[in-house]
């Protein structure tokens, strides 16, 4: 029988190298898996690195929000993965997912759920565990700033409404929208959604401060207190 050996991306025919691929047709000519192959040079002894990239987004269901929230430990479980591709891989998904971010000063307008959502999906959408965050806003409803307050595990976080009043009153906040994920993707707020609200909304009354609403997001999908009438 003879030997089989695979074929080296360098002799791939140049068209179909993903390096030369983009310099002739630009990045939107490649596909995820040589964009990837680009990232970690090569494969392993029986597969490209385009091949091998390809099966690691086909076990990630070619989602790259779910292989951003791999480990590298995870990553490295793949034969020809080691801790620096692994690495490179996650760096490059964080930086797209900053990119869509963008600047959080760019004050913002808040007219309604959406746009509350539209602010803080980038920094809740993506995650496996639970976070509270919170919009600082002005007179007009144009963001502050924005904090993380805490996190937690899988099922929940610990709030403390005399550090989100801190924070407000630093920023000489007007008013304020509490955000938290859901990693279940259960968009009902809970009974301890419904109570931190309502205890920090009669708190921020004490100092002339709005709660004008508590989202809740589970991937790309949100639910708003406000909008429910439950604020």
């Amino acid at each position: 029988m003879a030997n089989y050996k695979k074929l080296s991306i360098k002799q791939w025919a140049v068209e179909d190298r993903p390096r030369e691929k983009m310099l002739k047709h630009g990045f939107a000519a490649l596909s995820d898996a040589e964009l990837m192959a680009i990232l970690i040079g090569s494969g392993n002894l029986t597969e490209s690195a385009v091949e091998l990239s390809r099966r690691i987004l086909s076990d990630y269901k070619n989602d790259l929000d779910l292989l951003g929230k791999c480990s590298v430990d995870i990553l490295t479980k793949y034969k020809g993965i080691g801790d620096a591709k692994a690495i490179n891989i996650l760096a490059a998904l964080e930086l797209a997912r900053r990119r869509q971010l963008g600047s959080p000063n760019k004050a913002a307008r808040i007219e309604s759920s959406r746009d509350a959502f539209d602010v803080l999906k980038v920094d809740l959408s993506h995650l496996d565990h639970e976070e509270f965050w919170v919009l600082y806003l002005d007179r007009a409803n144009k963001v502050i700033d924005k904090a993380r307050i805490s996190l937690g595990g899988i099922s929940g976080t610990v709030i403390d409404v005399r550090v989100i009043l801190k924070k407000a009153i630093e920023k000489s906040a007007s008013s304020i929208i509490l955000a938290h994920n859901h990693p279940s993707g259960n968009l009902r707020a809970s009974q301890s959604d419904l109570e931190i609200t309502r205890k920090t909304s009669e708190a921020a009354k004490l100092v002339d401060m709005a709660v004008l609403d508590h989202i809740i997001v589970a991937g790309n999908n949100y639910t708003s207190l406000a909008d429910e009438g439950l604020i």
